[in-house]
């Protein structure tokens, strides 16, 4: 190829292409602190790296202004069930709509083979993108080992899970495996942290210890400690020792109380 050829190559891939490089996702590190708060008005009074916050409730200032004063916002939503308050429920359709969540009035397991209810996900993907996050907390992704209403199994739940996290990392945004301690090494290469709820009442916090190895945080909330407090700090002791990042907090997330291990 000439040398005016392949200037005018370039060129026409410049015209072509405008766009700047994309910059690389966030990562968060074992060492990145956190909070979460899903109802609510938002608290952004603590010292955290990082924040957990509803996709749809959370107004976009609040989004802009934590970011402008140095921390990352991490997007919730539930990825595996329908819940009847959110904007977009009139898309799901009957067939995509399963039993009710125990104690969770107004939600129901979703089908997730659904391509109805996978399209749905990914427009929740883009909103989060659109919105400024810096990534997503995809809640209720292990719809399988629960009692759905659907013939959900090991894999067709890894299939819509590797689906949603290659989804997000597409758009640039970092992902959680919430719970789901089953699925751990079949998906930790998909994720870039894991958030955890209560593994330490179930005896299975060790299964998350691959995201430390791997120097991918795990961030855990407690829900039983908070009137004991020489229970906390045993609590606390503990989840030092496996790298984990723990805060006891109510399970309404509403910043009624919180502590922090750290």
């Amino acid at each position: 190829m000439s040398t005016s050829l392949g200037l005018l190559t370039g060129a026409i891939t410049s015209l072509l292409d405008p766009q700047e490089v994309a910059q690389p996702r966030y990562q968060p590190t074992v060492e990145t602190t956190w909070q979460i708060q899903l109802q609510g008005a938002t608290n952004t009074g603590y010292q955290a790296d990082l924040y957990i916050l509803d996709l749809f409730d959370t107004p976009q200032s609040v989004i802009t202004d934590l970011q402008a004063s140095g921390r990352k916002v991490i997007c919730y939503f539930s990825a595996g069930t329908y819940e009847e308050w959110r904007e977009d429920e009139g898309r799901f359709t009957a067939a995509d709509k399963g039993g009710q969540l125990d104690n969770w009035p107004g939600e129901r397991w979703l089908n997730t083979r659904s391509t109805n209810v996978r399209s749905i996900m990914v427009d929740r993907l883009t909103l989060a993108a659109e919105k400024g996050c810096d990534g997503v907390d995809p809640d209720n992704v292990d719809g399988y080992s629960n009692q759905t209403g659907f013939p959900l199994t090991y894999d067709s739940q890894l299939d819509y899970n590797r689906f949603l996290f290659n989804q997000a990392q597409s758009m640039g945004l970092a992902v959680s495996l919430k719970n789901d301690v089953e699925q751990v090494a079949d998906l930790i290469d998909y994720v870039d942290f894991a958030v955890n709820e209560s593994c330490h009442e179930w005896q299975e916090c060790h299964r998350l210890l691959p995201f430390v190895e791997a120097g991918k945080p795990v961030f855990h909330i407690d829900y039983i400690y908070s009137q004991d407090p020489d229970g906390h700090a045993i609590h606390c002791q503990h989840m030092g020792s496996l790298g984990y990042r723990s805060l006891t907090l109510p399970v309404a997330l509403d910043d009624s109380y919180r502590f922090s291990c750290d």
